[in-house]
């Protein structure tokens, strides 16, 4: 089996037919300019050290050596030694708050779009899980069902906002019952809830909903997003502050006394999100503690790899200083009428 470590490295690759391309307006441009001295021919005669074709076959090597280099800095891999996995996994239901609060700015660029990247970030630790979406807001509503398919989960987050819910207020106990609803009935282990929200309304319903989950297998954990002090809101709408009733700005703070209290009501962990990289961490080692279910057959694959970049490194080296001593020409023709011409490589 062969494979390439750094895949993304290849998309270097792209800036060949580019560089082709750039070679060919090149020769014509060069083309144009010894018609204007003469015929092609007799004036190529007169250039210093032409060689025909000697251009194309420097540009081929120094392609050659592009191209070898960037499959080395991609570094092929073959697979050598294979060993039966057993694939194990839990299913995890993420639940988003997107309520207009979560378009607060007192972590940047906004609650919602750092609540976003630690979903992606989670989605990239992930293995074997399965991974439903679901956002809510005054209601909640199911994106994705559980799935192992994370892609599928990045594309529809993509496209989460608070229009998407058109009742607003944050009720986190009909979130928590559509996740319940969500897992395998036939099961009580395996499943764990993840709630992102700032946590700003309070649902009377949460916490015994909350306790619930736990009564049922469901292991809930909570994010808090915010900050205690509040941020104003801006309402799209008015294209201005967002004002209460008594036309003061509406502010909006984190409510983490209402995060901590329904992960604990559903044992499990509460962290405020600051650094989306590291709660997506501690959130996947929680995962990786839980009991873990079998999610298919074994599977045969490569736990060992022989890197090749080396060689193609080498190559592309070698190629280089093959160019290197291929010297090119000069427009500076060979009769002593020209003779104080500066000279030109080609």
């Amino acid at each position: 089996m062969l494979r390439f470590q750094h895949i993304n490295y290849l998309f270097s690759l792209a800036l060949v037919p580019l560089l082709i391309l750039l070679f060919v307006l090149v020769i014509y441009a060069r083309k144009a300019r010894l018609k204007k001295l003469g015929e092609e021919r007799l004036v190529s005669g007169q250039i210093i050290g032409f060689i025909p074709g000697r251009s194309t076959l420097r540009f081929i090597i120094l392609l050659i050596a592009f191209t070898a280099i960037g499959i080395g800095w991609a570094n092929l891999q073959a697979g050598d030694k294979v060993e039966k996995v057993q694939r194990k996994g839990v299913d995890v239901v993420i639940a988003l708050d997107v309520s207009k609060s979560m378009l607060a700015k007192d972590v940047q660029p906004d609650r919602l779009t750092r609540a976003k990247q630690l979903i992606m970030l989670l989605m990239d630790k992930m293995q074997n899980d399965r991974v439903a979406l679901i956002v809510f807001a005054g209601k909640s509503y199911l994106q994705v069902p559980l799935t192992v398919d994370y892609n599928t989960v990045k594309m529809m987050l993509q496209n989460v906002s608070p229009d998407m819910v058109p009742t607003q207020g944050t009720v986190i106990g009909d979130a928590i019952d559509m996740s319940l609803e969500s897992f395998s009935q036939k099961e009580r282990k395996y499943k764990s809830l993840i709630i992102i929200s700032d946590g700003e309304d309070h649902d009377e319903k949460a916490l015994d909903k909350a306790r619930e989950a736990a009564e049922q297998g469901v292991i809930v954990h909570t994010v808090g997003i915010g900050s205690p002090q509040g941020s104003t809101l801006y309402d799209p709408d008015t294209k201005s502050l967002k004002l209460d009733e008594n036309g003061s700005p509406v502010v909006s703070k984190l409510n983490e006394d209402e995060m901590k209290s329904i992960a604990s009501a559903g044992h499990g962990t509460y962290n405020l999100l600051q650094d989306p990289d590291d709660i997506a961490t501690k959130l996947t080692d929680n995962l990786a503690g839980m009991e873990q279910r079998k999610t298919g057959a074994d599977a045969m694959e490569y736990t060992e790899f022989t890197s090749y970049f080396q060689y193609f490194l080498l190559a592309g080296f070698l190629a280089l200083i093959v160019e290197w001593a291929l010297k090119g020409a000069n427009m500076k023709t060979k009769t002593k009428q020209h003779s104080t011409n500066e000279p030109t490589r080609i």
